[in-house]
């Protein structure tokens, strides 16, 4: 096998000579690439190893971002000033660095108001227009017309 060390010349080594060159240095035979020919292992601390490799993990997995989105319900009825609100609102939440899932919930006999549904979204897409593009255009899904606006990156 080869042995590779930090104070060793890296080399082919029987299996036995190279436990033994672990033990005299008092550390691990650890295998790193097994499917090589010869297989490679390393001559190291293996404790040490595995929190260097948790170490690793835990700061890969801290510089991934987290999606959060945040929602905004609509009546098909929705007024000039409610919708001024709620727009404020997804601004806020666009800034911050959120998606948004603005959807029109119809209630009852209000599902024959698809079209004002379908207007009222697109309105809102457009007022968001510089901070955020749409990701998926309205869509009626049961009673409900769903549309997605993702934040533009800065």
């Amino acid at each position: 096998m080869r042995v590779v060390a930090d104070d060793l010349e890296p080399g082919i080594y029987p299996t036995a000579k190279a436990i033994q060159l672990a033990e005299e240095r008092e550390l691990d035979l650890v295998e790193i690439a097994p499917k090589a020919v010869p297989p490679v292992c390393k001559i190291i601390n293996y404790k040490k190893f595995l929190y260097d490799q948790k170490k690793k993990q835990k700061e890969l997995k801290n510089k991934q971002q987290k999606v959060v989105v945040k929602e905004i319900r609509f009546g098909p009825n929705t007024d000039d000033h409610d919708f001024e609100f709620k727009l404020n609102h997804a601004k806020k939440f666009l800034e911050e660095g959120s998606k948004v899932k603005a959807y029109v919930f119809f209630k009852g006999r209000t599902i024959v108001f698809k079209e004002r549904g379908e207007v009222l979204l697109l309105k809102f897409a457009k007022e968001l227009a510089e901070l955020g593009s749409v990701e998926q255009l309205p869509k009626l899904e049961g009673k409900r017309m769903i549309m997605m606006i993702n934040p533009k990156k800065s």
